[in-house]
């Protein structure tokens, strides 16, 4: 309904006449000549078309009519903002001109879309970004600093003591009462970080499996730990982390061509910069 509307003479009969009121109507009064504004066919069934997308129905023509006048009214003071030189040294509009012409000069789909080889030689050439982590499953005897005290340290050593000479002792009767599991599955490394803490993951990943050690530190308090297996890390296959390698190369990608294309623009301008003078301030 709205394209038919929008595609009757008499319709744009109508428009066109409302902008040629609004115009008459803002200058009115003014006897010097002023500069040419013409609101277009194609603009008025754009805004239209806006209006229409936004209240799911065509406007009136009064709706029109105050659509027309608001353009004109912006293209007025963007004009006169523009004379009176408002545009310059503002953070804002500088921000808004600098977006405009990144975007267009945004990589296009084509360039951002890489084959099977390239993103082959991108794993390749950054293999500790797609690592796959060592996996660990570990059980801890839980060690409470505040009941322990100074003593801690002793404590742990003598509960080491009697699992190394008896293993078959049940290392779950030890330690002290915690909401933490006296056994932990396989769990990634940095999955085991964020729950025990950095330095904790990495002296369990350096602990040598099948035997007790400690104490350890971690948000929690002390623990005495038992790697109980060990999965080493490894250089995945493309298809494992496929989607991953894909958004590395394309934020890779588009930073290179966007650094190139600035570059081009570099070469028409000669940048200097001014010497600061530093003064001492006066007591």
């Amino acid at each position: 309904m709205l394209k038919s509307l929008l595609r009757e003479p008499l319709f744009h009969f109508l428009a066109f006449a409302l902008a040629i009121f609004a115009v008459y109507g803002i200058a009115a009064g003014g006897e010097a000549k002023l500069d040419s504004i013409v609101v277009t066919a194609p603009k008025i069934e754009q805004m239209a078309t806006l209006f229409a997308k936004s209240w799911r129905r065509p406007p009136t023509l009064e709706e029109l009519k105050g659509l027309v006048d608001d353009h004109v009214k912006e293209e007025i003071l963007v004009r006169e903002a523009l004379k009176l030189g408002l545009d310059k040294d503002d953070t804002i509009v500088r921000r808004r001109l600098r977006q405009k012409m990144e975007f267009m000069n945004a990589p296009n789909v084509d360039e951002l879309t890489p084959t099977a080889a390239e993103l082959e030689a991108y794993l390749k050439a950054n293999p500790a970004t797609f690592e796959i982590e060592p996996l660990l499953a570990f059980q801890q005897i839980f060690l409470n600093p505040q009941q322990h005290g100074d003593a801690i340290e002793q404590n742990a050593s003598g509960i080491i003591q009697v699992l190394m000479s008896q293993p078959a002792a049940d290392y779950a009767s030890f330690g002290d009462p915690s909401l933490l599991p006296s056994e932990l599955p396989l769990a990634g490394k940095t999955r085991i970080g964020e729950i025990f803490g950095a330095d904790f993951a990495e002296l369990l990943d350096k602990a040598t499996p099948g035997q007790w050690t400690g104490p350890v530190t971690s948000g929690f308090g002390l623990h005495l730990i038992r790697v109980s297996e060990r999965v080493p890390g490894r250089a995945p296959a493309l298809d494992e982390v496929r989607d991953a390698v894909t958004g590395e190369w394309t934020t890779a990608k588009r930073k290179d061509i966007e650094d190139r294309q600035f570059g081009e623009l570099m070469k028409r301008y000669t940048v200097s910069f001014e010497s600061a003078t530093v003064t001492e301030a006066s007591p």
